[in-house]
C-alpha cells in the first residue's frame, strides 16, 4: 500500500474558472487531511484564490521568462524539487504539466493526473449521435486525482470561508451593505456564451426597480467597462465595479453577494468557491459538460431552448461557431432570469 504523501505539488496554470474550480477540492482536502501540505503551482495572478486555505503555499510560475520553454520546465522541476515535494497532482493535464509530472515520476515520486473525460465531452457536443448525458463534474475528477494518491476526499458537505469584512476602499466603490447585493457578470471568453445585452438590459432595468436591490456589474478591460456603463444607465442602485478593485478586493466583494448572475465563465466559479449562490446562463455550452459551478443546483443553470436548437451543446468551451445558432441565447427570456434571481433572494 502506498504511503500517504505529506507534501503535494498541485499543478493548474490556467484559466481563471478552471483554477477557481480547484479551490473547493483543496479546501476539502486540507480539512480532511490536516497533516498534508500543498504547494499550488500556478500563475501569480491567481494567488489570492488560495489565500484562506490552511496548509497551502503558492508557487508562482514565470511562464514568460524563468519557466519558459523546455529548459524553463526543467528549471520549474528543479525549483519544485527543492521544496521537498513527495507527490504531484496534475490537475491541468496539458503538455507543460506532463513534462514536469513525468520528471517527478522518473525521480521516484508519486504522481496522478486529472482525466478530463474528453471522449464523453466529445460525444456530448458532436452534431450526430449526440449523447445528452451529464459527464462527471471537473471538481469530482480532481477529487479522483487525489484519491489516486491515497487521499480520497468527501465533497458532500463543503465548508466555505466566512464573508469578508469589507475594507474602506471597497466600501468607497460599493457603499455600505444595506440592500440585497446582486452580482452580474455578463461577459465570457466567447460570444456564443454571452447573453444578448439588450435582454440583459431588461433584467437589470426590472431588478433595479426594487430599491431593496443593489446591482454590482463585473467585467474587465476598457471595452467591457464601457458596455457596463451603458447597462447601468442612470439607475441609482446599479454600480459598475469593473476596473475599480484589485483581485483581492473583488474576492472580498463577491463573498458578500447574495447572488451572482454569470455566464458559463470564471466569475461563476469564483462565486461558487466562496459559497455564494450562483445562477448561470448557457448558450453554446451546457452544464452537462462538467462545468456546473460547485455546490449549485441544476435548476440554477438556465439553458437555451434545445427544441429550437437541437445541436446544443455545440462545444465544451463555446469556441465553435455553428451557422444559424448565433441567437440561441435569445430563447432564454429575461423574465425567467429575473424569476430565478428573485427565488434565490428569498
Amino acid at each position: 500500500m502506498m504511503a500517504k504523501p505529506k507534501h503535494i505539488a498541485v499543478i493548474r496554470l490556467s484559466a481563471m474558472g478552471d483554477v477557481a474550480m480547484t479551490v473547493p477540492v483543496l479546501r476539502a482536502l486540507v480539512l480532511q487531511y490536516p497533516e498534508v501540505k500543498l504547494t499550488v503551482v500556478s500563475r501569480p495572478f491567481f494567488q489570492p484564490f488560495f489565500r484562506d486555505i490552511p496548509n497551502v503555499n503558492f508557487f508562482a510560475v514565470d511562464v514568460k521568462q524563468r519557466h519558459k520553454g523546455f529548459v524553463g520546465l526543467l528549471r520549474l522541476f528543479n525549483d519544485l524539487r527543492k521544496l521537498n515535494i513527495d507527490a504531484v497532482a496534475d490537475l491541468h493535464n496539458v503538455l507543460r504539466s506532463h513534462v514536469v509530472r513525468n520528471l517527478f515520476t522518473l525521480s521516484g515520486k508519486a504522481t496522478a493526473t486529472t482525466d478530463k473525460g474528453r471522449a464523453a465531452k466529445k460525444a456530448l457536443t458532436r452534431a450526430e449521435n449526440k449523447v445528452l448525458e451529464p459527464v462527471k463534474p471537473m471538481v469530482e475528477r480532481h477529487a479522483d486525482t487525489f484519491k489516486a494518491l491515497g487521499l480520497p476526499i468527501n465533497l458532500a458537505h463543503p465548508k466555505f470561508p466566512a464573508k469578508t469584512v469589507l475594507t474602506p476602499e471597497v466600501i468607497t466603490v460599493t457603499g455600505l451593505k444595506d440592500q440585497k447585493w446582486i452580482g452580474i457578470a455578463p461577459f465570457a471568453q466567447y460570444q456564443s456564451k454571452v447573453y444578448p445585452l439588450d435582454l440583459l438590459q431588461e433584467v437589470i432595468d426590472q431588478l433595479a426597480l426594487d430599491l431593496e436591490n443593489k446591482l454590482l456589474l463585473f467585467g474587465g478591460g476598457a471595452k467591457e467597462i464601457q458596455l457596463l456603463n451603458q447597462l447601468k444607465k442612470n439607475h441609482v442602485n446599479v454600480e459598475v465595479v469593473a476596473g475599480k478593485l484589485n483581485l483581492n478586493q473583488e474576492l472580498d466583494l463577491i463573498s458578500n453577494l447574495d447572488v451572482m448572475l454569470s455566464m458559463d465563465s470564471g466569475n461563476a466559479h469564483i462565486a461558487a468557491m466562496l459559497g455564494v449562490k450562483v445562477i448561470t446562463l448557457w448558450g453554446a455550452t451546457h452544464p452537462y459538460a462538467g462545468f456546473v459551478p460547485f455546490n449549485q443546483p441544476m435548476e440554477n443553470c438556465i439553458i437555451a431552448d434545445r427544441d429550437k436548437y437541437p445541436l446544443l451543446p455545440t462545444s465544451v468551451y463555446g469556441n465553435k461557431e455553428v451557422p444559424g445558432y448565433e441567437d440561441a441565447m435569445r430563447t432564454i427570456s429575461p423574465q425567467t432570469v429575473i424569476n430565478t434571481i428573485k427565488k434565490e433572494l428569498k
